[in-house]
Protein backbone atom coordinates (compact mmCIF):
# COMPACT_ATOMS: atom_id res chain seq x y z
CA UNK A 1 0.00 0.00 0.00
CA UNK A 2 1.16 3.40 -0.63
CA UNK A 3 1.96 5.52 2.00
CA UNK A 4 1.62 9.68 1.97
CA UNK A 5 5.06 10.88 2.81
CA UNK A 6 5.39 13.48 6.15
CA UNK A 7 5.72 16.57 3.96
CA UNK A 8 2.50 15.75 2.04
CA UNK A 9 0.41 15.14 5.39
CA UNK A 10 2.51 18.46 7.02
CA UNK A 11 0.94 20.31 3.92
CA UNK A 12 -2.38 19.12 4.20
CA UNK A 13 -2.33 19.67 7.81
CA UNK A 14 -1.37 23.27 7.57
CA UNK A 15 -4.20 23.95 4.94
CA UNK A 16 -6.69 22.03 7.43
CA UNK A 17 -5.24 24.76 10.19
CA UNK A 18 -6.45 27.29 7.60
CA UNK A 19 -9.37 25.97 7.12
CA UNK A 20 -10.10 26.03 11.19
CA UNK A 21 -9.68 30.19 10.68
CA UNK A 22 -11.41 30.83 7.32
CA UNK A 23 -14.10 27.93 7.77
CA UNK A 24 -15.75 29.83 10.86
CA UNK A 25 -16.08 33.06 9.48
CA UNK A 26 -17.66 32.23 6.87
CA UNK A 27 -20.81 30.80 8.76
CA UNK A 28 -20.46 33.54 11.68
CA UNK A 29 -22.15 35.98 9.76
CA UNK A 30 -24.98 33.84 10.75
CA UNK A 31 -26.32 34.06 14.26
CA UNK A 32 -25.29 31.33 16.65
CA UNK A 33 -24.01 29.25 13.69
CA UNK A 34 -20.96 28.27 15.71
CA UNK A 35 -23.02 26.33 17.82
CA UNK A 36 -25.00 25.01 14.90
CA UNK A 37 -22.77 24.12 12.29
CA UNK A 38 -19.88 23.49 14.04
CA UNK A 39 -17.45 24.58 10.79
CA UNK A 40 -14.69 24.58 12.93
CA UNK A 41 -15.24 20.20 13.41
CA UNK A 42 -14.91 19.55 9.47
CA UNK A 43 -11.60 20.48 8.73
CA UNK A 44 -10.00 18.70 12.05
CA UNK A 45 -12.11 15.51 10.96
CA UNK A 46 -10.93 15.64 7.42
CA UNK A 47 -7.43 15.84 8.75
CA UNK A 48 -7.91 13.03 11.00
CA UNK A 49 -9.15 11.18 8.52
CA UNK A 50 -6.83 11.68 5.57
CA UNK A 51 -3.53 12.52 7.52
CA UNK A 52 -3.84 9.92 10.50
CA UNK A 53 -3.85 10.68 14.22
CA UNK A 54 -0.91 12.54 15.21
CA UNK A 55 -1.69 15.40 12.36
CA UNK A 56 -5.47 15.37 13.58
CA UNK A 57 -4.79 15.33 17.20
CA UNK A 58 -2.51 18.73 16.33
CA UNK A 59 -5.19 19.84 14.31
CA UNK A 60 -7.59 19.50 16.62
CA UNK A 61 -5.01 20.93 19.62
CA UNK A 62 -3.87 24.34 17.31
CA UNK A 63 -7.10 25.16 15.36
CA UNK A 64 -9.21 26.88 17.64
CA UNK A 65 -6.40 27.95 19.66
CA UNK A 66 -5.31 29.77 16.37
CA UNK A 67 -8.51 30.82 15.74
CA UNK A 68 -9.10 32.39 18.65
CA UNK A 69 -5.75 34.22 18.76
CA UNK A 70 -6.68 35.55 14.87
CA UNK A 71 -10.34 36.26 15.26
CA UNK A 72 -11.48 35.99 18.93
CA UNK A 73 -14.13 32.89 18.08
CA UNK A 74 -14.37 30.86 19.90
CA UNK A 75 -14.55 32.67 22.76
CA UNK A 76 -11.38 32.13 25.11
CA UNK A 77 -14.37 30.96 27.58
CA UNK A 78 -15.29 28.19 25.34
CA UNK A 79 -11.93 27.34 23.77
CA UNK A 80 -10.82 25.04 26.36
CA UNK A 81 -13.74 22.40 25.86
CA UNK A 82 -13.61 23.03 22.08
CA UNK A 83 -9.84 22.08 22.29
CA UNK A 84 -10.29 18.90 24.23
CA UNK A 85 -13.09 18.24 21.55
CA UNK A 86 -11.47 19.03 18.36
CA UNK A 87 -8.17 17.33 19.53
CA UNK A 88 -10.08 13.85 20.34
CA UNK A 89 -11.97 14.40 16.95
CA UNK A 90 -8.52 14.37 15.33
CA UNK A 91 -6.85 11.84 17.35
CA UNK A 92 -9.84 9.29 17.45
CA UNK A 93 -10.65 9.72 13.48
CA UNK A 94 -6.85 8.80 12.76
CA UNK A 95 -7.10 5.97 14.75
CA UNK A 96 -10.46 4.56 13.72
CA UNK A 97 -9.31 4.77 9.91
CA UNK A 98 -6.06 3.07 11.25
CA UNK A 99 -7.84 0.36 12.67
CA UNK A 100 -11.33 -0.31 10.73
CA UNK A 101 -10.44 -2.36 7.61
CA UNK A 102 -14.34 -3.57 5.95
CA UNK A 103 -12.89 -3.50 2.31
CA UNK A 104 -15.10 -0.24 1.53
CA UNK A 105 -13.84 3.17 1.64
CA UNK A 106 -17.20 4.82 2.21
CA UNK A 107 -18.15 2.22 5.00
CA UNK A 108 -14.80 3.04 6.82
CA UNK A 109 -15.07 6.68 6.39
CA UNK A 110 -18.82 6.82 7.95
CA UNK A 111 -17.35 4.11 10.61
CA UNK A 112 -14.25 6.04 11.37
CA UNK A 113 -16.08 9.19 11.06
CA UNK A 114 -19.22 8.66 13.13
CA UNK A 115 -16.90 6.86 15.82
CA UNK A 116 -14.85 10.30 16.16
CA UNK A 117 -17.74 12.63 16.29
CA UNK A 118 -19.21 10.30 19.28
CA UNK A 119 -15.60 10.39 20.95
CA UNK A 120 -15.59 13.99 20.44
CA UNK A 121 -18.60 14.88 21.96
CA UNK A 122 -18.09 12.27 25.43
CA UNK A 123 -14.70 13.82 25.64
CA UNK A 124 -16.33 17.32 25.59
CA UNK A 125 -18.79 16.47 27.67
CA UNK A 126 -17.05 14.98 30.55
CA UNK A 127 -14.27 17.66 30.97
CA UNK A 128 -17.37 20.09 30.75
CA UNK A 129 -18.86 18.44 33.65
CA UNK A 130 -15.56 17.46 35.62
CA UNK A 131 -12.88 20.02 34.97
CA UNK A 132 -14.49 23.54 32.92
CA UNK A 133 -18.02 23.65 34.03
CA UNK A 134 -18.77 20.84 37.35
CA UNK A 135 -21.64 22.63 38.89
CA UNK A 136 -23.79 24.11 35.95
CA UNK A 137 -23.26 21.93 33.42
CA UNK A 138 -26.09 18.68 33.23
CA UNK A 139 -26.83 15.56 31.01
CA UNK A 140 -29.91 18.28 29.58
CA UNK A 141 -27.13 20.73 28.68
CA UNK A 142 -24.33 18.04 26.92
CA UNK A 143 -27.88 16.58 24.85
CA UNK A 144 -29.00 19.74 23.48
CA UNK A 145 -25.76 21.29 22.86
CA UNK A 146 -24.04 18.43 21.46
CA UNK A 147 -26.63 16.97 19.47
CA UNK A 148 -29.97 18.73 19.25
CA UNK A 149 -28.24 22.20 17.77
CA UNK A 150 -25.89 20.92 16.71
CA UNK A 151 -28.14 18.64 14.14
CA UNK A 152 -27.52 20.50 11.33
CA UNK A 153 -23.81 20.63 11.69
CA UNK A 154 -23.44 16.65 12.40
CA UNK A 155 -25.52 16.18 8.72
CA UNK A 156 -23.55 18.71 6.98
CA UNK A 157 -20.20 16.30 8.37
CA UNK A 158 -21.72 13.15 7.16
CA UNK A 159 -22.15 14.17 4.43
CA UNK A 160 -19.73 16.43 3.20
CA UNK A 161 -16.00 14.70 5.39
CA UNK A 162 -17.12 10.76 3.56
CA UNK A 163 -17.46 12.54 -0.18
CA UNK A 164 -14.43 14.83 0.27
CA UNK A 165 -12.08 12.06 1.29
CA UNK A 166 -12.98 9.87 -1.06
CA UNK A 167 -12.79 12.59 -3.99
CA UNK A 168 -9.17 13.33 -2.71
CA UNK A 169 -8.64 9.36 -3.00
CA UNK A 170 -9.78 10.02 -6.54
CA UNK A 171 -8.09 12.66 -7.25
CA UNK A 172 -4.74 10.81 -6.39
CA UNK A 173 -4.19 13.62 -3.88
CA UNK A 174 -4.09 10.95 -1.34
CA UNK A 175 -3.35 7.51 -1.49
CA UNK A 176 -6.14 5.46 -2.14
CA UNK A 177 -7.30 3.51 0.39
CA UNK A 178 -7.22 0.20 -1.05
CA UNK A 179 -5.66 0.04 -4.15
CA UNK A 180 -6.69 -2.01 -7.37
CA UNK A 181 -4.42 -4.96 -7.91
Amino acid sequence: MEKMSSVKRSILTAVCLALCVVLPQAFHAIPNAGAIYSPIHIPVLLCGLVCGWPYGLLCGLAGPALSTLLTGMPPAAQLPPMMVECAVYGLAAGIFMRIVRTRSVYADLYISLLSAMLAGRLAAGAAKAAIFAPSSFTLAAWTTGYFVTALPGIVIQLVLLPSLAFALMKARLIPPRYPES
